[in-house]
């Protein structure tokens, strides 16, 4: 990360709840067709999330502890503040002296930005104001917001502006939290009602419709200079297993999430859309 700390924009795009076991078998089956061009040829990395719940998930994260490699460590890390006695800081890991990775990317010159979706990033709180407060530019409204049916279109177009207005000569360091797939999320499922609740299928759909509308995030934080992309889940979710729903709790679905990451290089351009994502732009 030497390398490339300074010579490239960074996005960490993080697909809150996304499960594991969704990620793969959507892959897997040529439903995510525009994430799969980041995957490498093993598909998504097996992880396990640093939190069970989107705030202590992304504080760690945001101090350079990401989701780690299920299989015995120890594993280095790509971004570490500076702490004595770390075992997973590594010659390749960029360290930095603050506390959280924004202000570390800051004093590196980097212009830092969240486009938030979960309430934990709506600032209508002294709680729902630390994860966005890491950051010098901050972005949250309701249509962000996990009840809204378009909101990673509304957060794609916010992101893709910030990129637009950032000078060219400046890096950027973009967090786009993905609202889409939590709690609710039926009415992303063909056929679901309110009444019926949120199953793992309308889960799966939540996906699909992020990775329609994933090429113009990922075109514009190329635009300017290669993008190194960290796309990943924060927890996963429960649907029933074992008489669980939901999060925040150490069950397997939770703390087991899909990581990936990717260059970008400059100026990358997504795949032509399959004929139903032209059915539903037209």
């Amino acid at each position: 990360m030497n390398t490339v700390v300074g010579t490239h924009d960074l996005l960490l795009l993080t697909l809150d709840t996304l499960r594991y076991d969704v990620a793969v078998e959507l892959a897997t089956a040529g439903r995510t067709p525009h994430l799969a061009r980041l995957l490498p040829a093993g598909g998504w990395q097996e992880r396990h999330a640093p939190g069970s719940f989107t705030y202590a998930s992304h504080l760690a994260m945001l101090a350079g502890f990401l989701p780690t490699p299920a299989s015995p460590g120890p594993h280095p890390r790509l971004f570490a503040a500076s702490f004595p006695g770390s075992v997973s800081t590594a010659p390749g890991t960029w360290t930095f002296e603050t506390a959280d990775l924004p202000s570390g990317l800051a004093a590196e010159g980097y212009h830092t930005a969240c486009v938030g979706g979960t309430g934990f990033f709506n600032r209508r709180s002294a709680l729902g104001s630390v994860l966005p407060g890491l950051f010098a530019e901050s972005h949250w409204e309701e249509s962000f917001g996990v009840a809204d049916p378009h909101s990673f279109e509304n957060q794609v177009e916010r992101a893709v502006r910030i990129s637009e207005n950032v000078p060219a000569d400046r890096p950027l360091f973009l967090l786009l939290n993905v609202a889409a797939l939590h709690q609710p999320n039926w009415f992303h499922l063909p056929g679901a009602s309110r009444e019926a609740g949120d199953t793992r299928a309308s889960h799966a759909a939540a996906l699909e419709y992020v990775d329609r509308h994933l090429p113009p995030l990922l075109e514009a934080m190329s635009a300017r200079r290669p993008c190194f992309a960290i796309v990943c889940s924060d927890h996963g979710t429960a649907y029933g297993e074992d008489g669980h729903t939901g999060h925040r709790i150490g069950h397997e679905v939770v703390w087991t999430v899909p990581y990936t990451h990717a260059v970008l290089p400059h100026g990358y351009r997504s795949a032509a859309p399959a004929p139903d994502e032209k059915k539903e732009k037209a």
